[in-house]
This record gives structure tokens, C-alpha cells and sequence, in this order.
């Protein structure tokens, strides 16, 4: 079964991101070609990045990175659920992205992004970070308006039309998805801490 995680890419307070995904998760749900996981950074409760060492050397040496880079690991593909703060991803999702290396490499990535220009800008700049990241990014994405899916800016409530770029947006991660797994079937199991935040909801397929 591949394995897809519903990224939560906001901790700030009154943030939106978590109602988005929610609503992906929602879409996702009807689908048998893979199982969906909510992960909300937040739960992580990750510091600036304060590992000695580069992420790419794998020496992970704080129990928030291993709880998070555990994880991580157990996903096949992502999908990014990202506000857009000028022209960028949110702080707190770059900086979740870059504790980790090894557990984002060989596996697909899809973006919802929100914004006063669809969080546009914020996709394009997770685009570039992915590239470095040896993950796959799909063509098809997502893109919600303040100012038409958001009543009063605050309530989400999405135009119809945009369940439709969901699913070619998850149909594409799921492919892509399927498609990288064999290039990690000799990657070592990632040891799961005893601090690891409880599992988020999830739907989809079987686990």
C-alpha cells in the first residue's frame, strides 16, 4: 500500500492550514489506491533547526528530530498543505523540511497552497526546495483564494470546482509515488522513539 502524508504546513495561531487539509483529507478519503495521514507540525513541537550537524549526514542527535524524522520515514509521498507568507512557504514548514534528508528522498510531492494569489508563490518556492530534496513534485496542484474560498477572509469553504484539481493533484502524487518506492526497498528501518506524538487521522486504504 503506498502511503501518503496530509502535511500540515502552518503553527500559527488562528491558522487556516489545518481546515485546508482537513478538506483533502476529505477528498482523499474515497480513494483505494493508497491511505492518507494527517501530520500537523505542530505536534512536533520542532525548534528552530538545532542540529550540529547537516541534516544529509543523518546524525540526528535531539529527540524531536527523531520522533519527526521517524515519522516522515514511514511515508511513500506528501502533500503540502502551505499558506503563503511573502512569496513563500510559511517559516515553520521550512523549517520542518529542513531537519530532515534521507526521509524525503525517492518520494513524490503535491501542494495546496492559500494566499491572497492561491499561495502561488509558496508552491514554487517549496518547488525549488523539493528539487534539492530528491523529491518528485507533481505538475497538478491546488490553489485557494482569500478572497473567494475564504467567507470573510476566515471561514474556509472552497468553490466546488477545486475537488477536481485535488484528486488530479493526488492521482499524480500517488503514481509518482508508486513509481519511487522501489528505489528505497534496501533503506534501513528508521527506529521509532518513544516520544513519537500520537498518529493522525487517517483514511484511505488499509493500515
Amino acid at each position: 500500500m503506498i502511503n501518503i502524508a496530509i502535511i500540515v504546513g502552518s503553527t500559527r495561531p488562528g491558522r487556516k492550514a489545518l481546515d485546508v487539509a482537513r478538506w483533502v483529507m476529505e477528498c482523499a478519503g474515497t480513494r483505494g489506491d493508497a491511505a492518507f495521514e494527517l501530520v500537523d507540525i505542530q505536534d512536533f513541537q520542532l525548534p528552530l533547526l538545532d542540529e550540529p550537524v547537516p541534516p544529509s549526514m543523518g546524525q540526528y542527535s535531539r529527540p524531536h528530530t527523531k520522533a519527526w524524522a521517524a515519522r516522515i520515514a514511514q511515508f511513500d509521498g506528501f502533500v503540502f498543505v502551505t499558506p503563503e507568507y511573502n512569496h513563500a512557504t510559511s517559516g515553520a514548514l521550512k523549517n520542518a523540511i529542513d531537519y530532515l534528508y534521507k526521509e524525503w528522498n525517492n518520494k513524490a510531492a503535491g501542494f495546496v497552497g492559500y494566499g491572497s494569489a492561491g499561495g502561488s508563490r509558496a508552491i514554487e518556492n517549496l518547488r525549488l526546495v523539493m528539487g534539492e530534496l530528491m523529491v518528485a513534485d507533481v505538475r497538478a496542484q491546488v490553489m485557494l483564494s482569500l478572497f473567494t474560498d475564504f467567507e470573510n477572509f476566515t471561514t474556509f469553504n472552497p468553490a466546488e470546482h477545486h475537488e477536481r484539481s485535488v484528486e488530479a493533484m493526488l492521482d499524480q502524487v500517488v503514481q509518482w509515488a508508486g513509481a519511487l518506492k522501489p528505489l528505497r526497498k534496501d533503506d534501513p528501518p528508521v527506529p521509532v522513539p518513544d516520544n513519537m506524538p500520537p498518529r493522525g487521522e487517517r483514511v484511505g486504504g488499509s493500515y
